[in-house]
């Protein structure tokens, strides 16, 4: 039996904000998502991108996207890229 390694949290918060950009999940689950997350494995550029977003994501209404969508890629980015 193959043993498959536990994505990174870094994987696991793109997987989730990718789906939020695909529509298939909504803002409550997307906050939910990012609430339940391990941060500790993040890098600081990371952390910081995904503060933000939940900060943002706190003060939406329900099915708000707008600038959400714009801040959801630039966290993707730094998600992505490490920094």
């Amino acid at each position: 039996m193959s043993m498959s390694p536990e994505p990174r949290a870094d994987d696991r918060l793109i997987m989730l904000i990718s789906r939020w950009l695909a529509r298939h999940i909504g803002n409550a689950e997307l906050e939910r998502g990012l609430a339940e997350s391990d941060r500790g494995e993040l890098a600081p550029g990371q952390l910081e991108a995904v503060d933000e977003l939940t900060e943002h994501l706190k003060g939406a209404a329900p099915g708000e996207r707008g600038e959400l969508e714009m801040i959801a890629r630039e966290t993707l980015e730094a998600l992505a890229l490490s920094v």
